[in-house]
């Protein structure tokens, strides 16, 4: 089984990981894996950088924001 690649096609088709396909990733990743999974991960880690792949991760993370108090910079919460 390549979930790995699966998981990848799904994001790409879709254009969205969710963040449990991340967590998927991640513990495949501690796993034994071939060269076409690698592979399929470097694609998409090049599609999410260019923007055609949105991270959920990355959208909760920006919606957690919060202006810190006398600072212009805003802070992101850590849940």
């Amino acid at each position: 089984m390549h979930l790995i690649r699966e998981i990848v096609q799904q994001a790409l088709m879709t254009g969205y990981l969710t963040v449990e396909a991340e967590d998927q990733l991640r513990q495949l990743l501690l796993t034994k894996y071939d060269w076409e999974d690698f592979r399929a991960f470097i694609i998409l880690q090049h599609e999410a950088m260019e923007g055609r792949v949105r991270q959920e991760s990355r959208e909760l993370l920006k919606s957690r924001r919060i202006p810190c108090g006398s600072f212009k910079d805003e802070v992101a919460i850590a849940s």
